[in-house]
């Protein structure tokens, strides 16, 4: 069932619905409803950084280090572009983020008006998605849908740009269940004549060494343990990238180290 609630408001029950526990930001006078409703609860707990670049870096450190979506708040113009390189990062590395940044109020967009830019031109090349909510009853979706990109199929980073007025604007807020973004269809299983294709380029090689990458760490402890598996009954040698580290046990005979 709908309630009403303020954007600001729509924004923290939200999170509070994806199970956030913490939130990296740096407030701006285009974030300051959002903050107004943060202090106003203890649900989430808001981290205080010294520029909107570390905000990102730290929700990144945040999600490598426990699994979970890393979350960031800044504000609009400057705040918005001094994010761009975490969120390159976390594209980079395939690493869920979510970025609430502020907006100007919508009847200034395309004005030129005070720490204003096109947010969603800007970090359209680093995010898998990104979004500029534009009426309040689509906000709580909207960041549902975000949650949910960022972390299915390849995680990687999202942004949702919020005007002002859509913070202070009353809308029907609605939950997290049965949340799908209508295009976003991830493979999450193999087909299968790929895997034989793939034992058979294995089986004929004549100078086998296995290449992994952060994709095994990102696929979980059991991913882990099923390519130590693997190279224990091929008995091929094991070599890795930076973000594939932790994947197989440097100890192992058949390690090579890093490439």
């Amino acid at each position: 069932m709908a309630r009403m609630m303020t954007g600001a408001e729509i924004v923290m029950k939200a999170l509070q619905d994806q199970g956030v526990e913490h939130i990296f930001g740096y407030p701006g006078g285009a974030v300051l409803p959002i903050y107004d409703e943060i202090f106003q609860q203890d649900k989430v707990k808001h981290i205080l950084v010294r520029q909107e670049g570390g905000a990102l870096h730290a929700a990144e450190g945040y999600a490598r280090s426990t699994g979970k979506v890393g979350v960031a708040l800044v504000t609009s113009g400057p705040g918005a572009t001094n994010a761009v390189t975490g969120l390159t990062d976390a594209l980079m590395d395939s690493i869920p983020l979510v970025c609430i940044t502020g907006q100007v109020p919508t009847h200034l967009i395309g004005n030129d008006a005070f720490q204003e830019c096109d947010t969603v031109g800007i970090t359209r090349p680093c995010t898998k998605h990104n979004w500029l909510v534009k009426n309040v009853n689509d906000l709580a979706r909207i960041i549902h849908e975000a949650f949910y990109i960022a972390k299915a199929g390849r995680p990687g980073p999202v942004v949702v740009d919020i005007p002002k007025d859509v913070q202070f604007a009353t809308g029907n807020y609605v939950g997290p269940s049965n949340i799908a973004h209508k295009t976003y269809k991830p493979r999450v299983k193999p087909e299968p004549a790929g895997v034989r294709d793939a034992v058979e380029l294995m089986a004929s090689a004549k100078r086998p060494v296995f290449y992994t990458g952060g994709g095994v760490i990102n696929s979980g402890p059991k991913a882990s343990q099923l390519l130590r598996e693997l190279v224990r009954l091929t008995g091929y040698p094991i070599t890795s990238t930076l973000m594939g580290l932790g994947a197989y046990p440097a100890s192992d005979k058949q390690w090579l180290g890093m490439l």
